[in-house]
């Protein structure tokens, strides 16, 4: 599995390499620049798939629908865990069937 602190990098490189003509237009601005645009339009992209950037990425990365799962449950439970929630109680929250 990818590791954590690569994920984020890695979603917005494939997402920049899926999307040739928004790198075309923004070729002309330094790479910070290039890079906060890159991110505005991933941000951009998945409010118009209904998900969260976090969802997204982890589609973007994602080498099988297994993977993607593993990785859903492990974001959650570290959202539940920062919220001081019990697993349990945070899936009836948010709608997440138990396996």
């Amino acid at each position: 599995m990818i590791a954590k602190e690569a994920r984020q990098a890695l979603a917005l490189q494939r997402f920049a390499e899926q999307n040739r003509q928004l790198l075309e237009e923004i070729r002309e601005l330094d790479e910070r620049e290039q890079a906060q645009q890159i991110e505005w339009a991933f941000e951009d992209a998945a409010a118009e798939l209904g998900v969260q950037p976090w969802e997204y990425a982890l589609q973007l990365i994602a080498e099988s629908p297994e993977q993607l799962q593993a990785m859903r449950l492990e974001t959650h439970r570290e959202v539940a865990e920062a919220l001081g929630l019990g697993w349990e109680e945070y899936c009836q929250f948010n709608d997440i069937e138990l396996e």
